[in-house]
């Protein structure tokens, strides 16, 4: 009798033992946040940026990566876990009217006063900050354009026969561009019909639209264009190919191009993420971005060199001279400006 009662103590304690066990796996869990973001540089992003939040908040952060318009719609139709979505303004605005972000309260986002103005709330008040801004310009070739470019209306140029390309209407920068076609027409303001006239003028000088940047990085390389329109931070690889390349931000101005970061509806994880952005926000991941010619910082804390500068769009007085687009006025157009695009100018 006393070897079976000391059998079931010795159950009973073994017992004891694994349950505290599984308590104490079960309370060091990591939790998951998810991150929709386009891929670009994931090995820097896993390693300088996401590593040290998850080490310092005991957290998994899981990727879904795509193009902006994919991710949105997965979101859109329901078909993600998503937590906190990267966008560019243009689709960011399309998930605000379709009612798919979380409101944020942006006095739990520290970090948010540290930032240019335009970046606080390119949305909305309710709704996430530009955690960088690139600037829409003009790259170019000195060694194949006959005069130095210095404006939009410089493209319009009769010696530049051919030798250019431009966003399609349907690119993140496509109503950039129209925007820009009306200022060259003399508009002060947009002018749909002057902007289209102004480019079906333009259009002998096209040789091909482009759709994604690396398209436009190829043509510059092997030669087939000398110019164009183009976001500044991608200038770095064109001068891999050409040395010689210039950006010029047009005496116009150039375009913001702010990609922002929202939280997705119903996401369990709406603390932890408001958590993130202020850690995406702050002056130490900003300044790794940056010097690592990522993402242009937003943070106005970080200071850089001339020569850690080259590439991105920094300081306040480049910032301040963009030209910003109302998104919620480009939404409601795009339709018709496709139609129209394809209709009158497509090759």
């Amino acid at each position: 009798m006393k070897k079976i009662i000391k059998n079931l103590t010795m159950v009973s304690a073994l017992a004891l033992t694994l349950s505290a066990c599984s308590s104490s796996d079960s309370s060091t869990k990591k939790e998951k946040l998810v991150i929709s973001t386009w891929g670009f540089s994931e090995d820097f992003f896993r390693e300088e940026v996401y590593k040290p939040f998850e080490k310092e908040h005991n957290v998994e952060i899981v990727l879904d990566s795509g193009n902006n318009a994919d991710r949105l719609n997965k979101v859109r139709q329901g078909n993600s876990d998503v937590d906190v979505i990267y966008l560019s303004d243009y689709y960011a605005e399309q998930g605000i009217q379709d009612g798919l972000f979380e409101k944020i309260d942006h006095s739990v986002i520290p970090n948010v006063e540290n930032i240019y103005e335009m970046a606080k709330a390119p949305l909305g008040k309710e709704y996430g900050p530009a955690y960088t801004i690139a600037q829409f310009g003009i790259a170019y070739n000195p060694d194949e354009v006959k005069k130095p470019i210095t404006s939009w209306a410089d493209l319009w140029n009769k010696d530049l026969g051919g030798v250019i390309t431009i966003p399609g209407i349907t690119s993140t920068t496509g109503p950039m561009f129209l925007d820009a076609a009306s200022k060259v027409s003399g508009n002060t303001k947009f002018n749909e019909n002057a902007a289209f006239t102004k480019l079906k003028e333009l259009m002998p000088n096209v040789l091909k639209e482009y759709g994604q940047t690396s398209e436009f990085v190829n043509m510059f390389a092997q030669g087939e264009i000398a110019a164009g329109p183009i976001m500044e931070m991608y200038f770095t690889q064109l001068q891999e190919a050409v040395p010689n390349a210039k950006f010029v931000s047009p005496k116009e101005g150039g375009y913001a191009v702010m990609n922002t970061v929202n939280i997705v509806k119903g996401s369990e994880q709406k603390e932890l993420a408001e958590e993130f952005i202020n850690y995406l926000l702050s002056k130490e991941v900003q300044e790794k971005s940056a010097k690592a010619k990522i993402d242009s910082p937003v943070n106005t804390k970080v200071q850089l060199t001339e020569e850690e500068a080259k590439g991105l769009t920094y300081g306040e007085d480049v910032i301040n001279s963009l030209n910003i687009l109302d998104m919620k006025f480009v939404n409601k157009n795009s339709k018709q400006w496709i139609d129209r695009w394809n209709k009158e100018l497509a090759q």
